[in-house]
């Protein structure tokens, strides 16, 4: 069993804020790990024309994800919450092997558990190429 992941539905403003921040800084962390976590053993999810069910399956996702999303760095803004919902928009940026700069703008929609966890999360992303000089994220890499 899964500790519960504070802060738990239903949520206020103060806690979706804080839930979307704790959910950047994990992402930011590039660790799939450490971000399948926030996930209930069975979520499922929809992230482009992926669907993805289970902790495993977030795993090796996020590690493909990762190895060709390279000097990734992510901004996610609070756009709306009722009970144990909460749907964010973002964007994030990242280059692939050939040093090719995008930026990723998109939204997503997540449900709770009451023990805080994520059961649902439906991604639609788009991608734009984007030159070195135009970023606005900072990233390590």
């Amino acid at each position: 069993m899964t500790a519960p992941r504070p802060p738990l539905p239903p949520f206020t403003e103060e806690t979706a804020l804080l839930k979307v921040q704790l959910a950047e800084d994990a992402w930011n962390s590039r660790d799939p790990e450490r971000v399948a976590l926030g996930y209930t053993e069975d979520s499922a999810w929809r992230n482009r024309d992926e669907f993805i069910n289970g902790r495993e399956e977030i795993i090796a996702f996020l590690t493909r994800k990762w190895q060709r999303e390279l000097g990734y760095r992510l901004r996610k803004e609070l756009w709306s919450y009722t009970g144990n919902r909460i749907s964010v928009r973002f964007e994030y940026e990242c280059h692939d092997a050939d040093g090719q700069w995008f930026r990723s703008y998109g939204n997503e929609q997540w449900e709770f558990t009451e023990d805080g966890l994520m059961a649902r999360r439906y991604a639609s992303i788009n991608d734009l190429p984007i030159e070195p000089h135009e970023r606005r994220i900072a990233t390590d890499g």
